[in-house]
């Protein structure tokens, strides 16, 4: 598990969730590649570190979770956020639970071809829910061309 906040465990609560890239039907490889949990975790933690300071020095009370698939079975969900943005935190309280930024690591397989196409859509991935962290929402994430 990739932790983003020292001692948190990621803990989903009710809170705004945010879906982040979904790949259209029909797009995706012939072949699925292949990558164990720990190494497909070791990547995002290295995509993550590649993120500029700007993007990533601000995060507060957030935490980074690989898992297998979405619980609510769609299958081309890349990532998902559930928290508070940055311009809702007037309702956030002392004690809260980090919000959770989660990539999906299945979804991502099945829709690259190599490393470097699963490095490209991870990092688009956490620049997506990092983004709805900061309260920008999906339209002007596709304006901006992260969605």
């Amino acid at each position: 598990m990739v932790q983003g906040a020292a001692g948190s465990s990621p803990v989903s609560h009710p809170k705004t969730r945010e879906p982040a890239t979904v790949c259209a039907p029909g797009t995706y490889p012939e072949e699925v590649l292949e990558m164990d949990a720990d190494e497909f975790e070791r990547l995002v933690i290295d995509e993550l570190d590649r993120l500029p300071d700007e993007m990533v020095g601000e995060l507060d009370n957030v935490v980074f979770v690989v898992e297998d698939r979405p619980e609510e079975g769609s299958g081309d969900l890349f990532g998902l956020y559930e928290g508070w943005a940055l311009t809702e935190r007037d309702r956030y309280g002392m004690g809260e639970l980090p919000d959770r930024i989660v990539v999906y690591r299945q979804p991502h397989l099945a829709a690259c071809a190599d490393e470097g196409e699963l490095r490209a859509e991870v990092r688009t991935t956490l620049v997506h829910e990092i983004a709805h962290f900061y309260g920008i929402d999906d339209a002007r994430l596709h304006e901006l061309g992260w969605a």
